[in-house]
């Protein structure tokens, strides 16, 4: 799949994915992406005429510091929300990652669909304020969300499935979205991260090379059966703070 904005490996717009009970997701609404760190000028003038208004970056701070984001000049609202401290301590960008990272890595390697439900579980506020940025933007002009992390797979992922999940978006269509970040990702982005964790120390463990690269899609399925447990998407979201009239508008903003 080409990527949406030059310069970067994995990103797209969620619209065209199916509902449940017929129509799809809107177009120029719910973006996602990778790093925006190596946003050429091509992919700078792409984001300026895109309808996006507001970047959600989820990394860590080392993350960031490491490789800032490229934005063209016009405004943006950003937002910094971590998810993924506590749910595997250490893990991020790997040149980022401090020799206690890489201990405590790998005194307990998490599976991706464990890894996302750690994500879950005690986050709701952060996955709810990025709804509320979709159903309320404040830009009406612009009112495109685009959200990424390092390799927009994990963090990226899982907080649009419960976006799209939370609107009536078809399950398969969802994990279907998700996997194919494997397949964008693979080659020279895949090896350059892995080198650079080779770099940290770290074995370049079956369980490794997963955590960096792969999307399979029992994880995704796995992280939604946990999200069911707790109620669904729409309750999880209400749960970190979503008000059900902003889920409405969710709805609406997000579904055609």
């Amino acid at each position: 799949m080409t990527p949406l904005f030059a310069g970067t490996y994995n990103s797209r717009d969620t619209g065209g994915m199916p509902l449940r009970g017929g129509g799809q997701i809107r177009t120029g609404v719910l973006y996602r992406s990778d790093a925006l760190s190596g946003v050429t000028d091509a992919g700078l003038a792409e984001l300026d005429a895109s309808p996006i208004g507001a970047v959600v970056d989820f990394r860590t701070d080392g993350e960031r510091a490491q490789a800032p984001d490229r934005l063209p000049e016009r405004r943006f609202d950003t937002e910094h929300l971590s998810v993924l401290e506590g749910a595997a301590p250490g893990i991020g960008a790997p040149a980022a990652m401090s020799s206690e990272s890489v201990r405590a890595v790998l005194k307990e390697i998490p599976t991706l669909g464990d890894l996302y439900i750690r994500m879950l579980e005690g986050t709701a506020a952060s996955f709810a304020r990025v709804a509320g940025l979709v159903a309320t933007p404040t830009d009406e002009s612009r009112p495109g969300v685009l959200v990424h992390c390092t390799a927009g797979k994990d963090r990226t992922g899982v907080a649009t499935a419960l976006l799209l999940d939370a609107v009536g978006a078809d399950r398969d269509a969802i994990v279907a979205d998700y996997a194919v970040s494997e397949q964008n990702l693979s080659g020279e982005w895949a090896d350059r991260m892995l080198e650079g964790v080779a770099k940290t120390g770290v074995p370049m463990l079956p369980q490794i090379v997963a955590l960096v690269t792969a999307t399979p899609p029992d994880a995704m399925r796995t992280m939604l059966e946990w999200v069911d447990d707790q109620g669904e998407s729409a309750a999880y979201l209400r749960s970190g703070g979503l008000g059900e009239a902003e889920i409405g508008m969710l709805r609406a903003r997000l579904t055609a």
